[in-house]
């Protein structure tokens, strides 16, 4: 085979490789991420409806333009969510510096997670926190959507919740697009390093 022909075979393989790309497109290869992953195709969450601490309407619209980071609870938590919300309010001005996050505390115990006690709760950590709930029809699909769970353990009115621990991240556009899973050495509280956290969430936006 002549030199001439090799090049003109190398060629006809670029070319091709070009055509390829443009035709078929490029996989996703997500970021990797120290405390969670990337969704290998973010997807757009179901319509749902549930009310924030102040009694407005919290929808699917209300996570349009800005990053969300969604972390289920409940305000009678003893251990997980104090500690989340703790880690989430010391790294929020540095996960908000561009003035884009947003992070919601989702309550799954409407029977006692009053509106007024949620407006106390998310406060109580940041200002600037959103806190919502609704009833349990609305709450289960809508968590597992997120893909988390949550359920009532023991009676009375001391009963407590057992759930998820981790954070899920929502696009600008109203995508399920990452999850920040928590690690526990199994003799403390499961938790996220914040500085892991921090840097976790800037390659993210970069990466989108």
């Amino acid at each position: 085979m002549t030199k001439k022909w090799i090049i003109s075979l190398i060629l006809v393989i670029g070319l091709g490789g070009l055509l390829l790309i443009k035709f078929a497109g490029v996989k996703h290869v997500p970021p990797p991420l120290d405390t969670g992953f990337v969704f290998p195709n973010a997807k757009p969450l179901s319509p749902f409806s549930l009310t924030d601490q102040f009694g407005q309407p919290f929808d699917n619209s209300r996570l349009a333009g800005k990053w969300s980071l969604i972390f289920l609870g409940y305000t009678s938590c003893p251990d997980v969510c104090p500690t989340t919300m703790a880690k989430l309010s010391a790294a929020y001005p540095s996960l908000n510096d561009a003035g884009n996050v947003q992070v919601i505390f989702l309550s799954v115990d409407p029977a006692r997670d009053t509106l007024e006690r949620l407006k106390q709760y998310s406060a109580f950590y940041h200002p600037e926190f959103i806190a919502v709930t609704g009833e349990h029809k609305a709450l289960l699909p809508f968590t597992r959507e997120l893909g988390m769970v949550y359920t009532m353990v023991g009676e009375g009115a001391d009963y407590q919740v057992d759930h998820s621990a981790s954070i899920v991240v929502i696009s600008p556009k109203g995508e399920k697009y990452a999850v920040f899973k928590p690690k526990s050495d199994g003799k403390t509280v499961p938790q996220i390093l914040n500085q892991a956290l921090i840097a976790d969430m800037q390659i993210i936006r970069n990466q989108f």
